[in-house]
This record gives C-alpha cells, sequence and structure tokens, in this order.
C-alpha cells in the first residue's frame, strides 16, 4: 500500500495534537485529481472549524499549490503533470501532506510569474476577497468601499481587488506600519483604529466588507448609504438593523470556482496583484506553524506549509 507523510491530529485540542505521521496515500476517485503538494498555506482558525473533522485523523490546510500526479476515471482537466492551485472544501482531508486528492474542477492552472509556496497562499482569502466584492456585494467602479482589516489575509486582497475594479477605498488598520501596507496596496483612505475611531462622520460607503466582526460590525451598518451592500465573514449580520439604513447585509463562506481562481491567476500574472506570505515552515514543522498563530502582532499574510523544495 502506498503512504505518504502527513501533519495529522486524532482529536481535538489545538496544535498540540498535531504530529507528522506515515499514512495511506490516496487515490483520485472519478472527477477527481491526485496532486502532489509542493506548498500549503494554513488557516489558524481551522482547527476548530466542525467540517475539519468530519475524517479521522483529519489532515489540515485547505489551500496549495502543486503537481497533478495522476487522474481519476473521467478527469480531462487538468491533466498529469500539470500545475496547479486551488481551494479545496473544507470537509476534505486537508493539504498538509505529500499528497492531496481534490475534485479536478476546484482546481487552476496556477499562476506561473510566482514560486508555489506564494500561490498556496492565495485560493482562500482571494477568493473569499473576490466573491464578497463581486459575487455579493456586486462591486461597480464608482463604488465607494470600506475595508476593515485592509492588510488581514482577506482584507489585503479586497484592497486590491476593489482599487483595480476602480473603487475607492478606505480601509481600516492598526499601526503605522499597517497602514503604509494598506496605502501601498491601493487604498485611498487609511484608518489607524489604535488612534482614530472609523465610525465618525455621515454614511459615505456603497460597500462595506468586514474581516472583523464583533464590534466592528455592529458599528458599520451607519456607514452605509441608501441601497449599501454590507458584507460580512464573521457572522450572519442583522438584516433588521440594515434595513433601517435601507441596506442590505450578507454572510457568506467562500467556495472553490475554477474562473475565479484563473481571475486571481491572471492577476497575479500581470502583476495587479500582490500575494504576501507572514511566515514559512517545513511540514515537519506544521505544529509549530499553527502555534505561531498565538503570538501578536503577526505579519500580515498567510502563513505556508513548505511541503517539497
Amino acid at each position: 500500500m502506498a503512504t505518504m507523510q502527513a501533519l495529522v491530529a486524532y482529536e481535538r485540542g489545538g496544535p498540540g495534537q498535531l504530529r507528522v505521521a506515515t499514512v495511506p496515500r490516496l487515490q483520485p476517485g472519478p472527477g477527481e485529481v491526485l496532486v502532489e503538494v509542493h506548498a500549503a498555506a494554513i488557516t489558524f482558525a481551522e482547527l476548530g472549524w466542525p467540517e475539519s473533522w468530519t475524517h479521522r485523523p483529519m489532515i489540515p490546510s485547505h489551500e496549495m499549490s502543486g503537481v497533478v500526479a495522476a487522474c481519476g476515471p473521467g478527469v480531462t482537466n487538468p491533466a498529469e503533470g500539470d500545475q496547479v492551485f486551488g481551494l479545496i472544501r473544507f470537509d476534505r482531508l486537508g493539504a498538509a501532506a505529500e499528497y492531496v486528492t481534490v475534485p479536478a474542477d476546484d482546481l487552476a492552472r496556477r499562476p506561473r510569474q510566482i514560486p508555489h509556496v506564494l500561490a498556496a497562499a492565495l485560493p482562500l482569502a482571494g477568493l473569499t476577497g473576490w466573491q464578497g466584492l463581486h459575487d455579493h456585494a456586486g462591486l461597480r467602479p464608482d463604488d465607494e468601499v470600506l475595508v476593515h482589516g485592509g492588510v488581514g489575509g482577506v482584507g489585503g486582497f479586497a484592497v486590491q481587488l476593489a482599487a483595480r475594479a476602480g473603487a475607492t477605498v478606505t480601509a481600516t488598520v492598526r499601526g503605522v506600519d499597517d497602514a503604509r501596507t494598506a496605502s501601498r496596496l491601493g487604498a485611498e483612505r487609511v484608518i489607524d483604529v489604535s488612534s482614530t475611531a472609523f465610525d465618525v462622520g455621515p454614511a459615505r460607503y456603497d460597500i462595506v466588507l468586514d474581516t472583523v466582526g464583533g464590534d466592528t460590525l455592529e458599528r458599520s451598518y451607519p456607514l452605509l448609504r441608501p441601497g449599501g451592500r454590507l458584507v460580512t465573514l464573521a457572522v450572519p449580520p442583522s438584516a433588521d438593523r440594515a434595513a433601517m439604513y435601507q441596506a442590505t447585509a450578507v454572510f457568506f463562506i467562500v467556495r472553490p470556482d475554477r474562473d475565479e481562481l484563473l481571475e486571481l491567476a491572471e492577476l497575479v500574472d500581470c502583476g495587479a496583484l500582490q500575494v504576501t506570505v507572514a511566515a514559512t515552515f517545513p511540514l515537519a514543522d506544521g505544529r509549530a506553524a499553527f502555534e505561531s498563530g498565538r503570538t501578536w502582532p503577526r505579519p500580515a499574510g498567510k502563513t505556508v506549509l513548505i511541503v517539497r523544495e
């Protein structure tokens, strides 16, 4: 039986439960491909997601970049040997392993102008920013957009995507360094919430993209113009509160989408979208990678496991 090395956990309990083990290598089923993983990005919260525990042992990391090693029945695109990247559905085994099986339709040709380690950091946050702005908020070129957490994993992409689409972007951040980063990414106005309240002044935004939640979400409703759209990644928002301001509010969970991955890859390859990696760890140090999420402040960008050089 073919085996592989993978970062696994058999029980809940946080990063302390993770260890590298030898496990059976999965075989691609109908409509699936087997990907030789080169790099896999992690999300610190994923160890607590119920969907992560659909399988025991669980394998984390639901975004990756690699090379197609084998194709299951019925797959013609991608083909064996193709370099791909993508978002793995959260109820599947993740990519913190030497190999992972993924539905072929959830993968796309990876950006060619960046290495695997950067490509792996793009799918989840990039798709979330794209879907929040375009699919759920209906972004238009003349919109005024507020992005909460403007240099975070999702926020950094959202600022770039909104500015690229011709919107006027305001970003909330913490600290002078993050303010400089947000401006570099395309924000015309930056609010450092460690020293300035973001909700002073009249309603001015057509779109608020909230990646923070809590009090930030609650204080955002009055900032919406009539007809405005609030999109949050934290918790389902209050439709009643949004209606008070003649606005709408939605919550969504990101989903794989090949066409949108191709859009993101094209933007990266033409230099219009920057990908930031905060830190890298070898697969063997996967537990330490997840434990690094407990340190604060954290640098902007994703933490990535390097599986193959």
